[in-house]
């Protein structure tokens, strides 16, 4: 994976303009960022795209997933979301 790709994607999941969207993908970033492969890089790249309060909702379950969002990818960032404990 190029480094310069998952940087990008790390800054536009820090920076999303909506704090809990920042804290999905920021932390899932930092951590699962380096090992994605391209196809999960290219989901995540695309959510990136979805408004914010959508991608939150699917992610929490609080509206159904769209089918074309419902990848693998979707399934790690709620499993991720239910197990991230933040530090401190």
């Amino acid at each position: 994976m190029d480094a310069a790709r998952i940087n990008r994607a790390r800054v536009r999941a820090w920076r999303r303009g909506f704090r809990e969207a920042d804290l999905i993908f920021g932390p899932f970033a930092d951590l699962h960022g380096p090992s994605l492969t391209d196809e999960e890089m290219d989901s995540f790249e695309v959510l990136l795209d979805q408004p914010d309060l959508d991608v939150v909702d699917w992610i929490l379950g609080g509206q159904p997933t769209p089918s074309a969002f419902e990848t693998p990818l979707m399934q790690r960032l709620r499993l991720f979301t239910r197990t991230f404990q933040t530090p401190g």
